[in-house]
C-alpha cells in the first residue's frame, strides 16, 4: 500500500479507504489510487490482512448433492452473494450423511479460520449433529427454520407443493399420485406434507405414494409402476429430474401427457421448458435464497443476534404438461 500511496501522491490511509470502499474519498482521489493500483499490479495480501484484523473474510460452505441442479445452483447463488459482500467462500462437497465425514469437513473449515459456516445438507439429522459438534462460529442451515442456536434459510417447500397439487385439483383431477424424494430429506418430507394437506383440504384421498432418489432413472421406474393404474390422472414429482423419467415411462407405455395424465415437477430446470410437452413446475428462487442466506450470515457476524429464519416464496410455473382431467373411459 505504501508503494501505491507514493505513486498516487496520497497517504497509505487513503489507499486503505479506497480498498475498503469508504465513501469519504473524493472521486478524483479514488481514480488516482485505482490507476496506481493497476500500474503497479497491486494485490491485497489477504493472509497479512487477516493477521492484523483477526478476520479472514471467509465463509465455509458444506454441501451435499452438488451434481444435482438444485444444490449446485444454491451453491452458486451463495457464492455470488458472498463475493458481492466482500467474502470468500471455502467449499467442501460431501456425498453422503456420515457423521464423521461431516465432522471432518467442518473441522477443516475451523482450521482455515472461517468466520461462519453455511450448511447445505438438507437432511433431518443435520441440526442435531451441528449442535452436538458445538463449532463456536455462526451457522446458517439451508433448508430449515432456525433451531436454537442455528439460523435457517429455506424455500417454503410445503407451500410450493400445495400450489402444485392445488393446480391439479383445480383442473379436476381427483387421483393424484406423488413421487417423493428420499426418506430423511427435509425438502422431500415437506413436499409430501403439502401433497397430503392439499388433497385432504379438497376432500380427496391421497393417491399412490412412491419414493425416488431425485434421479431421472428413479422417476422412470416409478412411471412404469404408475402407468399400470388407469385411475391415476395426475402426478406430482418432487423434482424435475424425476419428472423427466416419468415422462419417458409414460411415453413408452403409450400414455400421453397431458391428454391422459398431467405432470408437475419442482425446481424449474432450464431444459424443462423445452421438453415435449413443456413441464409445469415449481420455481424455487435460488438466487434469492443465496442472497437471504448471506444476509442472515452477515447479521450473525456483525451483531451476534439470536438465530434467525429467512423464508423464500416458491412460484408455480404453468406450462403444457398439465391440462383438465379427461373423463375415464
Amino acid at each position: 500500500m505504501e508503494d501505491v500511496a507514493l505513486r498516487a501522491g496520497v497517504s497509505h490511509q487513503t489507499v486503505s479507504r479506497v480498498l475498503n470502499g469508504s465513501p469519504s474519498v473524493s472521486p478524483k482521489t479514488k481514480e488516482k489510487v485505482q490507476r496506481a493500483i493497476v500500474e503497479l499490479g497491486y494485490r491485497r495480501n489477504t493472509a497479512a490482512r487477516a493477521l492484523v484484523t483477526r478476520k479472514t473474510q471467509t465463509i465455509g460452505l458444506l454441501a451435499n448433492g452438488l451434481n444435482e441442479y438444485g444444490p449446485a445452483n444454491i451453491l452458486l447463488a451463495v457464492q455470488e452473494a458472498a463475493r458481492e459482500a466482500g467474502y470468500f467462500v471455502s467449499i467442501a462437497g460431501i456425498r453422503g450423511f456420515a457423521h464423521q465425514e461431516i465432522a471432518d469437513a467442518l473441522q477443516r473449515f475451523l482450521d482455515q479460520g472461517v468466520e461462519g459456516i453455511v450448511v447445505q445438507v438438507p437432511h433431518a439429522d443435520i441440526p442435531a449433529m451441528l449442535k452436538e459438534l458445538n463449532l463456536g462460529v455462526p451457522i446458517v442451515v439451508i433448508g430449515t427454520a432456525a433451531d436454537g442456536s442455528l439460523s435457517g434459510v429455506m424455500v417454503d417447500q410445503e407451500k410450493g407443493a400445495c400450489e402444485a397439487v392445488q393446480h391439479l385439483v383445480d383442473l379436476g383431477h381427483t387421483t393424484i399420485a406423488h413421487v417423493a424424494g428420499p426418506d430423511g430429506w427435509i425438502d422431500a418430507a415437506e413436499r409430501v406434507s403439502g401433497w397430503r394437506r392439499t388433497l385432504a383440504h379438497a376432500g380427496l384421498a391421497a393417491g399412490p405414494l412412491l419414493t425416488g432418489d431425485w434421479t431421472a432413472a428413479s422417476g422412470y421406474q416409478a412411471g412404469l409402476k404408475l402407468a399400470e393404474d388407469p385411475t391415476i390422472t395426475a402426478v406430482f414429482a418432487a423434482n424435475d429430474q424425476m419428472a423427466v423419467g416419468l415422462l419417458r415411462a409414460f411415453t413408452e407405455k403409450g400414455i400421453c401427457v397431458p391428454e391422459d395424465i398431467s405432470l408437475v415437477g419442482v425446481d424449474d430446470l432450464p431444459e424443462g421448458a423445452y421438453l415435449v410437452p413443456p413441464l409445469t413446475t415449481v420455481r424455487q428462487g435460488f438466487e434469492e435464497l443465496g442472497r437471504r442466506c448471506l444476509e442472515v450470515m452477515l447479521s450473525q457476524l456483525e451483531s451476534a443476534t439470536t438465530a434467525q429464519t429467512a423464508v423464500v416464496e416458491p412460484r408455480l410455473i404453468v406450462r403444457a404438461s398439465t391440462a383438465p382431467c379427461a373423463p375415464i373411459q
